[in-house]
């Protein structure tokens, strides 16, 4: 089975930038998409940005404009760079991966926290 890591997560100062990274244990043949979600204390775990095996991107309003990712095939990695971090962005982040199998199927790593203070 297929393991996600993810890493660049830590404290960030309101403005700051952080850049995450997400791994994939092997390379993806009938990969659907990437992402990552969030989840603040207390709340739901919510989509932050996704992308697909061609390059197509999605991201939530909060991180449109701030937020970019991106992808190595290469290294089976994507990446979230965030900038202009402002404290509601606080939160574990997530990788998620999506295939088609016999079903859709969703891999999720064990999270990174992400904090935003002064």
């Amino acid at each position: 089975q297929v393991q996600l890591v993810e890493s660049g997560g830590g404290l960030a100062l309101p403005g700051g930038s952080l850049r995450l990274s997400c791994a994939a244990s092997e390379r993806i043949f009938n990969e659907i998409s990437m992402g990552w979600y969030r989840q603040a204390p207390g709340k739901g775990r919510d989509l932050v940005a996704i992308i697909t095996k061609d390059g197509r991107t999605n991201y939530a309003d909060s991180a449109e404009a701030r937020f970019t990712i991106s992808r190595d095939g290469a290294k089976n990695t994507i990446y979230l760079q965030m900038n202009n971090l402002k404290p509601e962005d606080t939160a574990v982040y997530y990788c998620q991966l999506k295939i088609l199998s016999y079903r859709v199927m969703e891999f999720w790593g064990p999270g990174t926290q992400v904090t935003v203070s002064s």
